[in-house]
């Protein structure tokens, strides 16, 4: 439904690098940098942004990206976790949302809830 996402940060090196390692781990890379505006992507065209911050104003983005696996939402989550992320919860399973719903949420430099989520069983 999506074709692209962006989101704003208060420091976009600061959060690129976050994102080189974390979107690493499911299959992303970035695709594209055009000075303070940075694409990421598992195809040729990026579908998630980092642009700089446009005001003051702050309100928190959910952010899920899709894992292959557990083993990577478990990869996504230890990279986050490496860069200091704040962890907002480990990864496990999360029936409320169906049965085979594994995720891993974390805080990005910026705060937003950044989610890994795999929807296949193990």
């Amino acid at each position: 439904m999506l074709d692209h996402l962006a989101i704003q940060c208060a420091d976009v090196t600061v959060s690129a690098a976050f994102y080189d390692t974390v979107l690493a781990t499911i299959g992303g890379a970035r695709q594209m940098d055009f000075g303070p505006v940075i694409g990421y992507g598992s195809t040729p065209k990026p579908d998630f942004w980092l642009g700089p911050s446009t005001g003051a104003d702050f309100r928190e983005s959910h952010i899920a990206f899709a894992a292959p696996d557990r083993a990577a939402v478990r990869a996504f989550f230890d990279a986050a976790v490496a860069t200091g992320a704040e962890v907002l919860h480990e990864p496990r399973l999360w029936p409320e949302y169906h049965p085979t719903y594994y995720g891993a949420f974390v805080r990005d430099p910026d705060g937003n809830n950044v989610e890994a989520v795999c929807h296949t069983p193990e």
